[in-house]
């Protein structure tokens, strides 16, 4: 099996129930918290591709951040986005899951089983 990695929040309640999924199905991974190594542009646009997203698509439109930069009134393209993303990862909708060339957002959780 290719090597499974959980792009998370630690805090986060549904990063923590991604991983207890994984842990109850026996499944190794490793877990990188985003805010100790960011993403870098090439990561993240790496990882959008291989869940067939665009950056709006993984924006936290709830988030007190987008909420402060006003994007909703914003007409910024996805690169731009992307490049907002990359300095604030709290707009990054999290968790994400990667497994070889696929990976989900797992919100819900359960899109996790898409992957295996």
């Amino acid at each position: 099996m290719n090597k499974v990695t959980v792009y998370e929040k630690p805090t986060c309640t549904t990063c923590r129930k991604t991983v207890k999924l994984l842990n109850e199905k026996g499944i190794e991974f490793e877990k990188i918290n985003y805010y100790v190594k960011p993403f870098t542009k090439n990561k993240l646009k790496t990882l959008l591709k291989k869940m067939d997203m665009k950056p709006s698509e993984l924006l936290r439109k709830n988030d007190k951040a987008y909420k402060e930069l006003d994007l909703k009134n914003k007409n910024l393209t996805e690169t731009q986005l992307l490049d907002l993303m990359i300095e604030n990862h709290d707009l990054v909708q999290r968790p994400i899951v990667e497994v070889g060339d696929k990976a989900v957002l797992a919100r819900p959780v359960e899109r996790i089983e898409e992957l295996f």
